[in-house]
């Protein structure tokens, strides 16, 4: 990661905070990191400022609070990101559905 955007992620704070484990990111399912890393991914190629990524992120979690600390984080974090790539026209909606139709099928699982 770059050094400014490295510290706007491991920085995020309260219900924005990355879920950790003694200091280390968890993913409680191989999707989750995936998920992470394409977001981190895209922002340092540019695709989007991360402070964009934290207000559609800040709007999820609001939208849908949680009962269990943590239990839905990715859920919101991948919905965070869906939202922007289709905001910003990084892929089209016909796209984004042939892709997750892909991953739940199994025939993608990379």
């Amino acid at each position: 990661m770059n050094t400014e955007s490295d510290g706007q992620i491991t920085d995020m704070a309260g219900k924005l905070a990355l879920p950790r484990s003694n200091g280390e990111l968890v993913f409680a399912a191989p999707w989750e990191g995936r998920a992470f890393g394409i977001a981190v991914a895209l922002n340092e190629d540019g695709a989007y400022e991360w402070g964009e990524f934290q207000r559609r992120l800040a709007e999820e979690i609001a939208a849908e609070p949680s009962d269990e600390e943590g239990s839905e984080y990715y859920e919101r974090w991948l919905a965070s990101l869906e939202r922007l790539l289709l905001e910003n026209s990084l892929v089209t909606r016909e796209e984004l559905d042939a892709r997750t139709a892909a991953y739940e099928s199994g025939e993608l699982d990379d």
